[in-house]
């Protein structure tokens, strides 16, 4: 008996020294957390966002975007929607579900990583208001104190209120009154049930899961949330089959403010490169690449469309300006996407050069058949022609010579991933199942502005914390996807597409302009329309069309160059920008005209060619033709035919312009020239003695008054009998033979 009491004592010690450990390390562990009740309602009042030169942007604090709402004024469905899908005991627990906390334990001692976190809405409220986003033991463990602090000092709905008030659903939307005004231009309290189930479904990745990006991740993020409110009893199976079926009700207020767009790109990026916008304290400062003129400027345009602009800087890679009307929707980049997966990537795999020539005319494809804008076909243009008149036929059959899998490898550089269905031929001319926004594509054309480099463009350059210290610094990250000389090939293709092409309404500034048009639709109208231009300095793309592809009469090579215009004009009003790179990586080089003309074969000319025999053409230094003709410094021609009727010789010589001819002729040991001269088709010799005569041809040159032969060809000979001069060498014996009958 004593025995089984000492064990018994030494166990109750043990296990009070154990808790008096724990307390203990806990104790000194969550020292420093303390609950301060002033950020669970002032949370971020003095952050602001900062433009290029270090001004404030008006509007843009987050107290101005942030409104509060009392809870008693909500809707009972939106308090649900939240409490199902995040905290469904919030009512029943302290603040700590121990039975989620328990679960989540073994789920990451088993991943052996923190998997899950189990927190309940006055855990999240904390860790948005006082805690870092570090998935640690200490801050786990200072989240639990700071709950139990909390639940002893307020109410759970007070601890619900200020949650709801706190929580950030993106687009720099702080609390559910902003929430509600951003997304549906609406009160909280009018909030529906199924808008109530978008905006709980915008909380674990509000950048993924935004109407305005992704409207299939969305739709399915709130029917998520339907599904939890019906599994918690909030709502019953005929309600929630009736709410599922319904379309996205989001719609954009009508906040022409001129900052609203890059301020929501500003907030996007944030969550992009992990800076949890909770913990942006107050005095926290954002700077960002904002040109306030130039953004007040391209506010301020009629655009008559729906609209995105965007300019970004080739030095910095920072958006100088940024407006959209839809918000990041991709669309069809229509030809815009030619000089990227077409032209690019088959002048750099060395299939085609500039003034390669391609026969434009209607082909069939295994079923596919592209046609031309308007159904116009030219024949035989060069690649150059082709790019600045946008024809499609030519870019369909470049891309079937380089591959579809080459093209794939080229995209994945630039920051385009391709779904399977868009791995087709339908690529060239744009064909794509989601397509690219705006400032993918403009992006994607910084390789032809970074002499083959993709550089991804960023809204915010820096983050300075209250204290000064820079907590986030943008860096340039480069990826080389194409040589120096075929962005400089491009380049001056697009250069002469703004001075004649498709993009001609740019041709009378002066300074370098490169730009390509883009156009979506067909005969019954147009649903997109993009003109994608850049300069020495900046890439700028404009896209006009209908949010809800709406057919419209607009084209990439007018309306969308006219507003280009505009923004150019006042990009470059002080000053003018840098000439965009031609010639690094190339050379120019003097090819042989005829045989390209007449063969469509490319070989140097001969040193001594005539002028009028060559052509100069600009190639990638590293795809210089190896072959060089000698048709001068070593002439040479096809052997003649030789022909002899009545005595006369004609021999009939091949046509080889600027060559001169030297005809010997040949008998009985003796030689003399019959014709030196320039080509004429057939040299006559009229002959009298019989024999054989033998001809040789010699063709010359005549450089600077030196004549340079070439090789001497002999033709077959010929064998000459003159019957008119003795026409019967034996004579009949008349004189006995019996030749006379009486």
């Amino acid at each position: 008996m004593r025995k089984l009491l000492k064990i018994i004592t030494f166990a109750v010690f043990c296990a009070i020294l154990i808790f008096l450990i724990i307390f203990a390390t806990f104790s000194v562990i969550t020292s420093g957390a303390n609950l301060d009740e002033s950020k669970l309602i002032d949370y971020g009042n003095k952050i602001v966002i900062l433009d290029d030169n270090g001004n404030e942007i008006s509007n843009t604090s987050i107290t101005g975007k942030r409104k509060s709402v009392a809870l008693e004024d909500l809707n009972e469905h939106t308090i649900n929607a939240f409490i199902a899908a995040e905290d469904g005991r919030f009512y029943k627990h302290n603040g700590l579900n121990y039975k989620r906390m328990l679960k989540a334990l073994i789920t990451n001692i088993k991943a052996g990583a923190f998997k899950e976190g189990a927190s309940t809405i006055s855990q999240q409220l904390l860790k948005n208001t006082h805690l870092s986003n570090d998935k640690t033991i200490k801050r786990k463990l200072c989240e639990i104190k700071l709950t139990k602090q909390l639940e002893k000092k307020y109410s759970k709905n007070e601890i619900l209120e200020m949650y709801l008030n706190t929580i950030y659903f993106g687009h720099s939307c702080y609390g559910i009154q902003s929430a509600a005004n951003f997304y549906f231009n609406k009160r909280a309290e009018d909030l529906t049930l199924s808008e109530s189930a978008t905006l709980v479904g915008l909380l674990s990745s509000p950048n993924n899961y935004s109407p305005f990006k992704n409207q299939e991740k969305s739709l399915y993020r709130r029917n998520l949330a339907l599904k939890s409110m019906k599994n918690a009893k909030f709502i019953d199976e005929n309600t929630y089959l009736s709410e599922i079926n319904k379309p996205l009700e989001a719609k954009k207020t009508n906040d022409f403010e001129y900052y609203s767009s890059y301020i929501s790109k500003v907030f996007d990026e944030l969550e992009n490169i992990g800076i949890d916008a909770y913990k942006l304290n107050d005095g926290c400062k954002i700077k960002t690449y904002l040109n306030a003129d130039l953004q007040r400027e391209i506010e301020q345009i009629n655009y008559e469309y729906d609209n995105a602009v965007i300019v970004t800087s080739n030095e910095t890679c920072g958006v100088c300006a940024y407006k959209s009307t839809i918000g990041d929707a991709r669309r069809q980049p229509g030809s815009c996407i030619k000089p990227l997966l077409v032209y690019a990537p088959a002048i750099n795999e060395k299939l085609i050069d500039t003034f390669t020539v391609i026969d434009d005319k209607k082909l069939d494809f295994n079923g596919y058949c592209p046609e031309n804008y308007n159904k116009k076909y030219y024949g035989e243009v060069t690649v150059e022609e082709c790019l600045k008149k946008s024809l499609n036929v030519p870019a369909v059959k470049i891309l079937n010579q380089l591959s579809l899998e080459k093209a794939e490898n080229y995209a994945k550089k630039m920051g385009i991933n391709l779904e399977s269905e868009e791995k087709n031929l339908s690529l060239a001319l744009g064909g794509m199942k989601y397509g690219l926004n705006i400032k993918e594509i403009c992006d994607a054309y910084s390789v032809f502005t970074a002499n083959g480099s993709y550089k991804n463009s960023a809204f915010i350059d820096e983050i300075i914390d209250k204290e000064g210290k820079t907590i986030y610094k943008h860096k340039i990250l480069e990826n080389k996807v194409f040589d120096e000389g075929t962005t400089s090939l491009v380049n001056e293709m697009l250069i002469n597409t703004a001075k004649n092409g498709t993009a001609k309404k740019l041709k009378n500034f002066n300074f370098d302009i490169a730009a390509k048009t883009g156009t979506c639709g067909n005969e019954n109208g147009n649903t997109d329309a993009y003109t994608i231009s850049y300069t020495g300095d900046h890439i700028l793309g404009v896209w006009l069309g209908d949010a809800n592809n709406k057919k419209l009469n607009i084209t990439g090579g007018k309306e969308a160059c006219e507003i280009t215009k505009i923004i150019l004009n006042k990009l470059y009003s002080d000053y003018l920008p840098k000439k965009i790179e031609t010639d690094i990586g190339t050379k120019i080089i003097e090819i042989d005209k005829n045989e390209y003309k007449n063969n469509k074969k490319i070989a140097l000319a001969d040193d001594i060619a005539p002028l009028t025999c060559k052509k100069k053409v600009k190639v990638l230094i590293n795809n210089i033709p190896k072959q060089k003709l000698t048709n001068f410094s070593h002439p040479i021609i096809k052997i003649p035919t030789i022909l002899v009727e009545n005595n006369t010789v004609c021999i009939v010589l091949c046509y080889a312009e600027y060559y001169y001819y030297l005809i010997n002729r040949e008998h009985n040991d003796e030689k003399i020239v019959i014709y030196d001269g320039k080509y004429i088709e057939k040299i006559y010799d009229s002959l009298t003695n019989d024999g054989t005569y033998s001809y040789s041809i010699t063709p010359y040159f005549i450089n600077k008054n030196e004549k340079i032969f070439g090789k001497t060809l002999t033709l077959s000979p010929v064998f000459i009998a003159n019957n008119l001069k003795n026409p019967q060498k034996n004579l009949p014996d008349i004189v006995h033979d019996e030749w006379y009958f009486d």
